[in-house]
């Protein structure tokens, strides 16, 4: 009987938890899981009762990547053009999910972050690791060349010398060097993750989410934008941002001399 794991979804107050859970297999992604995922997030996306969402594991280890063992067991073979159909709405759009929707994302690692599960981990807006976990592109050790977001991420994060490092001679990570690089946010000791991720999504999930996603979108946006473009959008947001009650609280607060309390509206 396989075994296809699961996403468990913990809804706590105005957080989202996602926990991939299939450490048997180091939470291989398998189809049903990633379907899960794009769900929930799409779900996620239009709540306007959440402030922050979480990506976790259950067990040692973050991710061993998408499940190409079971993807290719013996068996019938997919039809030409499977890949090209596919992952544009499954692991594609899970990437797209956590690095554009409008809610700030957290992910907490230990263990291994592998190919997909690496990229998940670096699409978030911070990831936390534990300072013994590794980061792991494997494609070219694999056969086949990088997917799921690898070739966008890593030169914007790390620069083109180490992401080819990374890509093209399947070079091992420790989270320690990920974070000295900017790859991840932070490196804690594996006894400290949870509370330091936690403390993490607590403080995103206390600010000004409205405001918090304009900025994150005006961000990715400006990866790709010329400096006049970059200006534009920003001007759009401002003007968005300024007619939040967020706004309104953060400005009294400033007045008030005391912190803000902002409602995530």
């Amino acid at each position: 009987m396989s075994d296809d794991g699961s996403i468990t979804v913990l809804r706590n107050g105005s957080v989202l938890s996602l926990m991939l859970d299939r450490p048997a297999h180091r939470n291989a992604l398998s189809h049903s899981m990633i379907d899960r995922m794009v769900s929930e997030l799409t779900t996620a996306a239009s709540d306007e009762t959440l402030r922050a969402v979480h990506i976790g594991a259950v067990g040692p280890d973050f991710c061993s990547g998408a499940d190409w063992v079971a993807t290719n067991e013996a068996g019938t073979r997919p039809r030409a053009g499977h890949l090209l159909r596919r992952i544009p709405h499954t692991a594609h759009r899970l990437i797209e999910l956590v690095a554009t929707i409008q809610l700030p994302v957290v992910c907490s690692v230990r263990g291994w972050a592998v190919g997909l599960g690496c990229n998940l981990a670096l699409a978030a807006d911070f990831t936390v690791a534990a300072d013994d976990a590794t980061f792991w592109e494997p494609f070219a050790a694999r056969g086949f060349t990088p997917d799921s977001g690898a070739t966008w991420l890593l030169p914007r994060l790390i620069g083109l010398a180490r992401a080819k490092e990374m890509l093209l001679l399947g070079e091992q990570v420790s989270a320690s060097e990920a974070a000295n690089w900017g790859m991840v946010h932070r490196a804690v000791a594996p006894a400290d993750l949870e509370d330091a991720a936690r403390a993490l999504v607590d403080r995103l999930a206390s600010g000004p989410t409205v405001t918090l996603g304009l900025a994150k979108q005006a961000i990715h946006h400006a990866q790709q934008a010329t400096l006049s473009q970059a200006l534009t959008q920003e001007l759009y947001n401002v003007e968005l941002s300024c007619r939040t009650a967020d706004f309104k609280e953060g400005m009294a607060a400033f007045r008030e001399h005391r912190p803000p309390q902002f409602g995530g509206r």
